[in-house]
């Protein structure tokens, strides 16, 4: 007994060791923290980050300012700048030419006569994992991330005031693919299973989470508010890409055909 004891120890020790090489030799880190998760090309750009994000453009600082800086309850998204799906979402995208067609007098077929071309609103859609309670404080600032784009600057606001809501930029899956596109948050959902655990967190910031000093007899500290984030949800945003007058007009299709105009340069942004 004692010996088959120590085989079956011995099998599964090996098939542990295994995994675990897989995983570290494939770049994949063993801490399931998100903040700390980076997705990368093996052997290939490893500096670049290839998660699908929606992030404040760089150089925006008014902005950033408004909505990212010395904010306790979004700190977590400060160092990516904006939000990012752990997880590799599924992006349904639709480019579109339309034509108008023209009847012809005894014919079978019209004639198409072109009207324009458009990339239309897509979906993203992911999985978001929560394990811990960063974790959980990082879906917390993703969620009031997502309703802070989708409204504009109102009320008391002073230097922005009157502004539609923020235009960001999505990229992913590298340089030729999504490139600091401009867009436009449309919607978001964000679901709250019924039947699975949720995990509590704590947000150093008074205010929107400002609950009782005493929540299910955990003792909060003065200043301090409590949320819970579900161990698994999706969390689904549907965007729209945007371009400025003054972009369009520094369009080429021939540039755009060799990838010229996918946003590598630092001030360029990514037409899709």
């Amino acid at each position: 007994m004692a010996t088959i004891g120590k085989v079956l120890k011995d099998v599964g020790t090996g098939i542990f060791n295994r995994t675990l090489g897989r995983l570290t030799g494939a770049g994949i880190s063993t801490d399931s923290r998100i903040p700390r998760a980076k997705a990368k090309w093996s052997g290939r750009s490893d500096k670049e980050d290839w998660r699908v994000r929606l992030q404040i453009p760089a150089g925006a600082d008014a902005l950033r300012g408004a909505i990212l800086d010395n904010n306790t309850l979004l700190e977590p998204l400060q160092e990516s700048n904006g939000m990012f799906w752990p997880l590799t979402p599924a992006v349904v995208i639709q480019h579109s030419a339309n034509y108008n067609p023209l009847a012809q007098t005894h014919s079978n077929y019209p004639f198409q006569a072109y009207q324009n071309s458009q990339v239309d609103s897509y979906n993203i859609i992911g999985e978001f994992p929560v394990q811990n309670s960063d974790d959980a404080k990082h879906w917390v600032a993703t969620v009031n991330f997502l309703r802070t784009v989708t409204k504009m600057f109102f009320g008391k606001e002073q230097d922005l005031k009157g502004n539609p809501p923020p235009i960001l930029h999505m990229s992913g899956y590298g340089d030729h693919m999504f490139n600091k596109v401009p867009v436009i948050v449309n919607t978001f959902n964000v679901e709250l299973r019924p039947g699975i655990d949720y995990i509590s967190t704590k947000q150093g910031q008074g205010g929107l989470y400002r609950q009782a000093e005493v929540v299910d007899e955990v003792a909060l500290t003065s200043g301090e508010s409590q949320s819970w984030a579900p161990t698994l949800s999706n969390i689904s945003v549907l965007v729209t890409p945007v371009y400025s007058r003054d972009s369009i007009g520094r369009f080429s299709l021939s540039e755009f055909a060799r990838g010229d105009l996918s946003g590598k340069g630092a001030n360029d942004i990514g037409f899709i």
